[in-house]
Order: C-alpha cells, then structure tokens, then sequence
C-alpha cells in the first residue's frame, strides 16, 4: 500500500486561504482547493475534514494574521497617534488584496455561529487595542479629546472595511489613499 504523501498544514493551510479570499467558500470546488494545496482530496479530508472545516481553519488563520499585523502597525511610531496612521496606511497599501474576513462576513452574515465566534474574537482584541491607542493619542493631543475611544474604534473599523470593499471595486489608489486620510481627519 502506498504511503501518503507527506505535506505542510500551514502551507496548505496559507493556499487554501488564498484561494477563499478571491472566491469565498461557495465558488471554491474541492478541486480548486487541492490544486492550490498541492494535496490529494483525501489529505484535505483527512487533515481538515471538509470543505466547511478548512474554511473555518482558513478563516481562524487568516483573523489572527490580520489582528497581529494591525497591532503591530498599532505600536509602530512614536505617538499613538502614529500607530493609528500605519494601520490605516497598511490597510491602504494591501486593500487590492481581498479579505477574508470581510468576504466570510458578506457572504455568511452572522448565520455560523463558529465563524462569528471567530470574528468576534479578532474584533474584540482589535478593538480593544485601537481604543487604547486614540485614548493615548488624545491624552498626546493629537485626537479630540470629544470623540469617544469606543465609537471612534467602531468607526476606524468601518473606514477600514469600506476601503477594501472600494478596492475590491475598483477604486484606484488616489482614492483609497483619500479614504485613509480622511478617516484619520475626522479624528481631530
């Protein structure tokens, strides 16, 4: 009997992910996915179990991907509100690159609940760090000290979906530039 061959979850695991950021989980085929993966169907099944499995998998990856790169872009600079500006910068710059977080959301709403207990994990930890960050920038008075951390937090995190979605339809890089800056002007 042959001996399955031998692979990387995570590199599997990281072009599964790549293949669900551009066709969300409806229009990706199990052939699509171990093409991507370089892994026989039966690996997939019996590493991840199912296509709704390595979708979950996919997607508890790529949040916690996505939250450490915006809490790093959070602690760069030396003001807080420095950090807030890179992460806004960040999002600018890979906004061309589709989002698996807000896809999985588009396309599934609040309907699973295993998938919202993974974006709500990410999106408490986020949250929590950027209303630290603007109650810091206005303690250095570089935000209102009027504006509320936890509503400003709500809407940097919607200026940050609203750009990828513009990116995602086309918008060119002057505008989603645009976007960024204007979010963080309304924080003055």
């Amino acid at each position: 009997m042959a001996r399955p061959r031998e692979f990387d979850k995570e590199q599997a695991l990281d072009a599964a992910i790549a293949v669900f950021r551009e066709r969300g989980f409806e229009g990706s085929s199990a052939s699509m996915l171990t093409g991507a993966m370089k892994i026989g169907r039966q690996s997939l099944y019996d590493t991840f179990g199912d296509k709704w499995r390595l979708y979950c998998a996919s997607v508890h990856r790529y949040a916690e991907a996505e939250t450490r790169a915006h809490l790093a872009a959070l602690r760069s600079g030396p003001r807080a509100v420095d950090g807030l500006k890179s992460m806004m910068e960040r999002v600018v710059a890979e906004a061309r690159q589709a989002c698996l977080g807000i896809g999985s959301v588009c396309e599934f709403g609040r309907r699973s609940g295993e998938l919202s207990a993974i974006h709500d994990a990410a999106a408490a930890t986020l949250q929590t760090a950027i209303a630290r960050r603007v109650s810091e920038a206005q303690a250095e008075g570089d935000v209102s000290p009027d504006l509320d951390p936890l509503e400003t937090t709500g809407f940097l995190l919607s200026n940050i979906a609203a750009i990828r979605l513009a990116a995602r339809g086309g918008a060119d890089d002057a505008h989603l530039a645009g976007l960024g800056r204007l979010a963080l002007r309304a924080l003055r």
